[in-house]
């Protein structure tokens, strides 16, 4: 598997790959999470292209994972309040939000965020308390639970993970 930045030209496969993303969640008991707000919106993905923070994991030319990874100081406003818990490091980290695969290739999502913590050695990332799929990758690839978080989406409290070198 291949990452890359996202191009505009993936922009229709990717809106696609979210639109299976809202629906595998709510067939699995999280339908909360992005379905009510038909989340990602495109104007958002666009932004995450322009901006460079946007990529895709492809295997043969075919796009089987999307995600948003960022890294630096204290990027993610939403990361500086935690409650019921604490961060284990206050230094530089990375972010992957907004991931989703497609579900032709499988391991997609965990080779995705392998990559993004191969960058920077510190990363978090949340997801809802519904999100058990979710949950039970990121305890897989040895991130930790640290607390929880509020995004400005939705009144839906997250659930904030760690991993560290």
């Amino acid at each position: 598997m291949i990452i890359r930045h996202t191009t505009l030209t993936d922009l229709e496969t990717v809106m696609s790959i979210y639109a299976h993303a809202r629906q595998f969640m709510a067939e699995h008991g999280n339908p909360k999470q992005w379905g009510p707000r038909n989340w990602p919106p495109e104007a958002l993905i666009r932004q995450d292209i322009a901006q460079q923070k946007s990529y895709v994991c492809t295997e043969d030319d075919e796009i089987a994972a999307v995600f948003y990874f960022d890294q630096g100081d204290d990027i993610d406003p939403t990361y500086r309040r935690i409650d019921d818990g604490s961060w284990k490091d206050s230094s530089a980290y990375g972010v992957v939000h907004r991931i989703a695969a497609s579900h032709t290739v499988k391991g997609a999502g965990a080779f995705c965020i392998n990559w993004a913590y191969e960058q920077c050695r510190h990363l978090r990332m949340d997801t809802h308390g519904d999100n058990i799929v979710m949950q039970n990758l990121l305890q897989k690839l040895g991130f930790e639970y640290c607390g929880i978080i509020y995004v400005t989406e939705d009144n839906d409290p997250r659930l904030a993970y760690e991993r560290i070198k």
